[in-house]
């Protein structure tokens, strides 16, 4: 364990006769030094020891000192690395320096070397550097300054004063909802009801009575008359989320809404008129199923006179950060945090990860960041697992496929706090398949 008031360093290196003498050099001085003779023993003791630096050789059997300087920068927040080499090369250094090392010594060197390499590196390492990023450009309350997303802010400025249909196509978290809702906000009707649907979270059996309303007696338990949905965006926008999810039966009901802009409330024979814009949108592609006889080929036309398709955030690399920045900035203000940043190292790793769960899941992640922060810098050892570099994790190439995707719905599943709806948003999958797929993970 950590002796009180002493600064911990780790040294890694096969040679016992160069770690003896580095370690004897060093408690001279008053440091706490610890020994391994390879990186998987130096993985191991990082897990128990708090260490303040990791002095590493580059060239060892099985995995180099370049895998531990990164494996230490990607979990160790202020922990620093001393590259030492026996073998120098312009290539060796500037290698090391790139993926976290703070120093670069040469084979042999001084006691004085040493020292001084020593105290540059704590000092370098007390604290963080700051990261500034600019400040995110909002179009319609949605952020994005990425080619994709123009094409997206151009056609909700030519869509938003028209009456036409519009079918949203997006992966689960790119924001569907909040094109629709930019759609009608930003019209001439956006003083009346913007009315917010998500046919996947309806079972088939209610939703033609929670969309359309019921009279009383209609079935039991209709002991008073109730509207539906569509009545109370009367004169506004209804927003059909996952439409994919609808029956055949229910996709009927809905093309008779959109050809007479009329609907029958369960139990009534009298028609409704309604003056209604509908938005639709989908994380599927309905012309699939359209073949597959799942989605009735007319309403699918009637719904996709305008089509607005959202591209995924990992393909708006220039978009992540402003994102970041953005949610940030809104997290810190509503839990009334002082300003907080994000490391150089943390950023690298955040927009080199594909973001399954597309925006949701950022705006997910540091909401949960900026909670449990305890400084005012984010690190990259403050991220999940799977956004961190493992010594151990990346060598596991003879792994099994279905081991990998344990691993992973494992690392998603503990990052949304056990959470299944979320999880299965974000790996694209619906809760029964999750479900299942962690019932045989367990047997």
């Amino acid at each position: 364990m950590k002796h009180a008031g002493k600064t911990n360093i780790l040294v890694v290196d096969d040679s016992p006769e160069t770690v003896e003498l580095i370690k004897r050099n060093l408690e001279s001085v008053g440091y706490q030094v610890y020994s391994a003779n390879n990186v998987q023993s130096a993985v191991k003791l990082l897990e128990t020891l708090q260490v303040n630096l990791v002095i590493t050789d580059l060239k060892m059997p099985g995995e180099s000192g370049i895998e531990l300087v990164r494996h230490v920068s990607e979990n160790y927040k202020g922990a620093g690395t001393l590259v030492i080499t026996g073998f120098p090369s312009i290539q060796g250094a500037v290698e090391s320096i790139k993926i976290g090392a703070e120093e670069y010594l040469v084979k042999p060197f001084t006691d004085e070397e040493l020292f001084k390499s020593v105290e540059r590196v704590l000092a370098k390492t007390s604290k963080y550097k700051k990261e500034v990023v600019s400040t995110a450009p909002v179009n319609f309350g949605i952020i994005g300054s990425s080619e994709g997303m123009h094409d997206v802010f151009k056609t909700i400025n030519k869509a938003k004063n028209t009456n036409a249909t519009v079918l949203i196509n997006g992966e689960s978290g790119t924001g569907k909802e909040l094109v629709a809702r930019a759609l009608h906000y930003g019209s001439h009707a956006s003083a009346a009801p913007f009315v917010p649907v998500n046919c996947g979270g309806i079972p088939d059996a209610l939703l033609e009575s929670e969309l359309f309303g019921y009279v009383r007696g209609a079935f039991t338990g209709a002991t008073e008359t109730r509207a539906g949905f569509f009545q109370t965006a009367d004169g506004g926008t209804i927003f059909l989320d996952e439409i994919s999810n609808t029956s055949l039966a229910m996709q009927a009901k809905l093309l008779r809404v959109l050809q007479e802009k009329e609907f029958y409330m369960v139990g009534s024979k009298k028609p409704m008129k309604v003056n209604i814009r509908i938005v639709a949108a989908t994380n599927v592609d309905l012309m699939q199923l359209v073949k597959k006889g799942l989605f009735r080929e007319d309403l699918y036309y009637r719904l996709n006179i305008i089509s607005i398709d959202l591209p995924p955030l990992r393909a708006r690399d220039k978009d992540i950060m402003l994102l970041l920045d953005f949610f940030l900035n809104k997290y810190v203000r509503e839990l009334a945090k002082g300003p907080m940043q994000f490391s150089k190292k943390a950023l690298k790793s955040l927009t080199e990860y594909a973001w399954p769960g597309n925006v949701r899941e950022l705006q997910n992640l540091v909401h949960r960041l900026v909670i449990m922060a305890d400084e005012d810098t984010i690190d990259t050892p403050d991220l999940p697992e799977s956004f961190r570099y493992s010594a151990t994790r990346s060598r596991g190439l003879n792994r099994k496929l279905a081991d990998i995707e344990r691993d992973y719905i494992s690392d998603v599943l503990a990052a949304n706090k056990n959470n299944i709806s979320h999880t299965a948003q974000i790996l694209g999958i619906d809760r029964k398949t999750l479900r299942e797929k962690l019932k045989k993970a367990k047997d």
